[in-house]
């Protein structure tokens, strides 16, 4: 791959077993490589501000999970399972053996999983506003409502209640936030739900013991999804460390992009 000025963002397909997956990256290729994954329905553009930070330093990519974004459809099931192995051939169709993560809710359950399948693939993690999916969360989340699931209507109301079923959890002088989940989630092929019950799903118990890389938990300490988790988390890793970022809320990456950006330099900066 062509190294890029790192202010530039670069976009490509790659193709890999389930079609064409897309990605956009900045940075020089021969950098340490730092994988972005992001969260449910989101795509890679939730970190559009913060690849060229990281890109000063690192060669940084952000990839559009199967079934979002400019992706191709998922071809089977949405599971994390399934996305972390996809993740792994994106490092492989790059030429990367090895690369920092970073994921921000459904992308950090996909972080885990991948670190604990391709232990030899993954540096380190950084899992922001990332739950811990035991017994207690799948519980819950059975007996909640859906978090972005609405029905189609011919005059665009599901639009309108797109926008009005994150509002909440999204800053109020930021309408350009909720414009870019509105035109990622209208992007998704299949069931706009099919992330969240990946994550409802996943066993991450079962799985946690064997991430034994440094990991960094970012905490968004006004994302009521996510905040409550971090200790729990922590205490099931070997090598953890908690930084709080003020003011976040659930877009944290695309909302506070420098001090996110800032916040995983530091971190990766200091594993060298």
């Amino acid at each position: 791959m062509k190294d890029l000025n790192a202010s530039v963002i670069c976009r490509a397909f790659a193709e890999l077993s389930v079609g064409q997956v897309h990605y956009a990256c900045a940075g020089e290729a021969s950098a340490p490589a730092v994988l972005f994954l992001h969260q449910t329905p989101r795509s890679w553009a939730e970190y559009r501000a913060v690849l060229p930070l990281v890109g000063q330093r690192y060669h940084a990519i952000a990839m559009d999970t199967v079934g979002f974004g400019d992706s191709a459809p998922a071809p089977w099931a949405p599971t994390i399972e399934h996305w972390a192995a996809i993740a792994a051939e994106l490092l492989d169709s790059l030429g990367i053996a090895k690369a920092h993560v970073v994921g921000h809710h459904t992308g950090g359950v996909i972080a885990v999983e991948l670190a604990a399948t391709f232990p030899e693939r993954v540096s380190s993690l950084v899992l922001s506003s990332t739950p811990f999916t035991g017994e207690a969360f799948r519980a819950a989340r059975a007996a909640s409502k859906p978090i972005d699931a609405v029905e189609r209507s011919g005059d665009g109301a599901h639009l309108l209640q797109m926008w009005r079923n994150r509002q909440a959890f999204y800053p109020p002088e930021r309408p350009d936030l909720l414009e870019a989940f509105v035109l990622d989630a209208l992007k998704v092929s299949g069931d706009l739900e099919g992330g969240h019950r990946a994550v409802a799903s996943y066993r991450m118990e079962e799985r946690i013991g064997r991430v034994t890389q440094p990991v960094l938990l970012l905490r968004a300490p006004d994302d009521p999804y996510a905040s409550s988790h971090a200790a729990e988390l922590g205490e099931h890793l070997h090598d953890a460390r908690i930084v709080d970022i003020a003011g976040g809320m659930v877009p944290l990456p695309d909302q506070l992009p420098e001090a996110f950006a800032a916040a995983v330099l530091d971190f990766l900066d200091s594993l060298r």
